[in-house]
């Protein structure tokens, strides 16, 4: 899977990726979980099998990234914000691609203000990139609990992401791309940044877990 999370992010409190550690000092059940024990009549009605949308020209399908996730070095400038200010700014993201979900971009802790980051509890696992640990970001004032999280001894082919930092975007005031303000990917789980080249559906959402 890519990058996952038990809680959804917010201000006070960011979600989890992979999976957790057992003992994690932060343990809640996952949004899957509480989806399956919620009425039946509440349950929003999903595809089990995806309709993949054809791209247009310029736009890209999340259906032909690749699994295992492929990591590719970016030049777009990326913006974000948190309490009214800047907390990072940078054209030499990381972003990371797997198939259904929108890309997770990773950005140099350098580029971030100084300030903005400071250690979390908790740890998770990922099936690629091995183990995460969690940040929390602070800007103008106000804490973005478990943002962020950074992997700083990745598994081989992931390497790169040393030293780089991913924010999940719901929990900032804004994430941009070259000017373009993204979306955060649907559902509790993933930190994927949805803009407007990309065509779905997309992984998250309740109904989706299975895709």
């Amino acid at each position: 899977m890519v990058e996952s999370g038990l809680v959804r992010p917010s201000r006070s409190v960011a979600g989890r990726q992979c999976r957790a550690f057992p003992g994690d000092p932060v343990r809640r059940p996952s949004p899957a979980a509480h989806h399956e024990a919620m009425p039946a009549f509440r349950r929003p009605s999903r595809p089990s099998h995806p309709v993949r949308v054809e791209p247009g020209p310029g736009q890209e399908s999340v259906w032909d990234y690749p699994r295992p996730p492929r990591v590719e070095p970016r030049t777009e400038r990326v913006v974000v914000r948190l309490g009214g200010v800047v907390v990072a700014d940078t054209t030499a993201a990381i972003r990371v691609l797997e198939t259904s979900h929108p890309p997770v971009y990773y950005l140099p802790r350098s580029d971030f203000a100084a300030g903005a980051l400071s250690r979390a509890e908790g740890r998770s696992l990922c099936e690629f990139k091995g183990q995460a640990g969690y940040l929390d970001v602070t800007g103008g004032g106000v804490v973005a609990r478990r943002a962020g999280w950074t992997y700083a001894a990745p598994w081989p082919g992931y390497e790169s992401l040393v030293d780089h930092v991913a924010i999940y975007p719901g929990a900032m005031d804004s994430c941009e791309i070259d000017g373009e303000v993204v979306q955060a990917q649907e559902g509790d789980f993933y930190g994927g940044w949805i803009t407007a080249n990309l065509v779905g559906p997309f992984k998250g959402a309740p109904g989706t877990m299975g895709w």
